[in-house]
């Protein structure tokens, strides 16, 4: 699967769940932790955890395991590891708090809407 479909199919699941301010965050000219960063929020944790889990559901049916998953327990900032994408997803609060896209503002913002048509 090419980075391109795994984006696609992220940027899809995370909208069929309804995720919240879906961003994609070209980071690859700016460190060597990913090419990619996906951002988005849930309204509870219930729903933080139900967009993880069908983002993961659906790269898994393309043979696609992410290589770490961290927070699913406490559900307030789940991270899914694919190596040249991480996928974060906040409880509202939470990402409201950490304000990554501060953080990574000298990336490359993606259009999202490019990647859920079709």
């Amino acid at each position: 699967m090419t980075q391109e479909q795994k984006i696609k199919v992220i940027a899809k699941a995370l909208d069929s769940k309804r995720a919240e301010d879906i961003q994609i965050i070209g980071i690859k000219d700016l460190t060597i932790v990913a090419d990619y960063f996906f951002i988005a929020n849930g309204t509870s944790t219930t729903h933080t955890k139900a967009l993880v889990d069908e983002v993961e559901f659906k790269l898994k049916e393309n043979s696609v395991t992410p290589l770490r998953i961290e927070g699913y327990s406490g559900a307030t900032w789940i991270v899914l590891d694919y190596g040249d994408i991480v996928v974060h997803v906040f409880y509202k609060e939470t990402r409201d708090f950490y304000n990554l896209e501060k953080l990574w503002s000298d990336g490359e913002a993606v259009d999202v809407q490019k990647y859920l048509e079709d």
